[in-house]
């Protein structure tokens, strides 16, 4: 079947998790993507073997690609990859700042020669500004950008468990490439996208930047609950389960108090009669919710909460997660052998796309360079500058 995106070529030179997350989300729409890995491979290959000797981040992040080996120093895969871009709709890259101008794919020239090209640039910090030609990581700018002065406990500051910083950037590039393709459905010319990971983040931060703005003060770290909504944490019953509740208006706690907690007062007590009151006595919050939670059973704890229509969930592990009776998987085929994992988050109301297969390194060179011959690139040329 064909998807929205059918007829798409992209060539990306991606690495790591930001770009590859993109072009991957891309072909999983019916985009035609190529792979250009280094010599040796996209250096993801090697960040763990645990997936039939493949790396989890590679698996997840480069099915449905082709993969073809190039060093684009040399001459001839240069021109090979001046061919194929001839041809792209879209390129993109997360190279090392500078490395793509260096070697003679700067995007602005790119777009010179192809004007319906879109290309991306995906970064760091930018093109601009001090920090341009600094290397940058998901762990790095967690850091830089406030993450992780927010989370954690109130003893330590900590990471977010995963790759959250390069999800959001590979989450933004894909945005602006689909913006990018529709308008060039109406002016013809493609446009240059430049992503950086610190903006991403800088945006997600938004709120807590509000905070200190305004307050003076950044949002506490707190653990497993919400820093400015109050009650929004995980208690544990006496059955040692812990159950994460979310009162989000007045209505759900004065339901909370007189249903779950068994004191309909509360629901009036000054002390706790609006979420910034709650908020502000949170320790003796905490405290009479946990003395209930504690005195009875999960069962029974679930039991009252869905009686009185409050949202709650469990705090749960990872291997709960893949019991879980509302999570969908796929097979996709590997190099390694077959692999389950999450299934695509957008559903249509027709039939879903399935999931292509995750290249081997250079496992369509051959065919590539085949197809992609260097004499063929004068066609190509003519039908962009049409």
């Amino acid at each position: 079947m064909a998807g929205p995106l059918d007829g798409i070529l992209v060539v990306s030179l991606d690495q790591a998790v930001a770009a590859p997350f993109a072009a991957s989300r891309l072909a999983d729409a019916g985009a035609r993507v190529i792979k250009v890995e280094r010599p040796g491979g996209d250096f993801a290959r090697g960040y763990d073997d645990i997936v039939h000797g493949q790396s989890s981040h590679f698996v997840w992040l480069n099915r449905g690609k082709e993969s073809i080996e190039l060093d684009i120093k040399d001459a001839d895969d240069a021109a090979l990859l001046e061919t194929m871009i001839s041809r792209a709709d879209v390129v993109m890259q997360n190279l090392a700042p500078g490395a793509a101008n260096r070697a003679g794919f700067g995007s602005a020239e790119l777009r010179e020669r192809y004007p319906r090209l879109i290309t991306c640039d995906i970064s760091g910090y930018g093109e601009e500004g001090p920090y341009a030609l600094m290397k940058a990581y998901d762990l790095l700018i967690q850091c830089e950008s406030g993450l992780t002065s927010i989370t954690g406990t109130p003893d330590s500051p900590g990471r977010v468990g995963i790759s959250i910083v390069d999800i959001a950037a590979g989450m933004y590039t894909l945005v602006a490439i689909l913006e990018v393709l529709h308008e060039r459905n109406r002016t013809g010319r493609g446009k240059g996208i430049n992503i950086s990971l610190f903006d991403c983040m800088a945006d997600w931060m938004t709120v807590p930047q509000m905070f200190v703005e305004h307050t003076g003060k950044a949002p506490e770290r707190v653990g497993i609950n919400h820093p400015s909504i109050a009650p929004y944490g995980a208690y544990v019953t006496r059955d040692k389960h812990q159950v994460v509740i979310a009162i989000q208006n007045e209505r759900e706690w004065v339901r909370f108090c007189k249903t779950v907690l068994g004191d309909e007062s509360l629901g009036g007590d000054q002390r706790f009669k609006t979420n910034s009151a709650r908020v502000a006595h949170r320790d003796e919050l905490n405290g009479i919710i946990g003395d209930v939670f504690c005195s009875l059973d999960r069962e029974a704890i679930v039991a009252r909460l869905e009686d009185a229509r409050i949202a709650f969930g469990n705090l749960n592990g990872v291997a709960d997660l893949l019991n879980h009776p509302q999570l969908r998987r796929e097979v996709i085929d590997t190099p390694g052998g077959p692999v389950n994992v999450t299934a695509n988050p957008i559903r249509f109301s027709d039939d879903q796309p399935a999931f292509r297969p995750v290249p081997a390194i250079g496992e369509h060179s051959n065919m590539l360079r085949e197809e992609f011959a260097v004499d063929s690139a004068p066609r190509t040329q003519k039908r962009h500058n049409g």
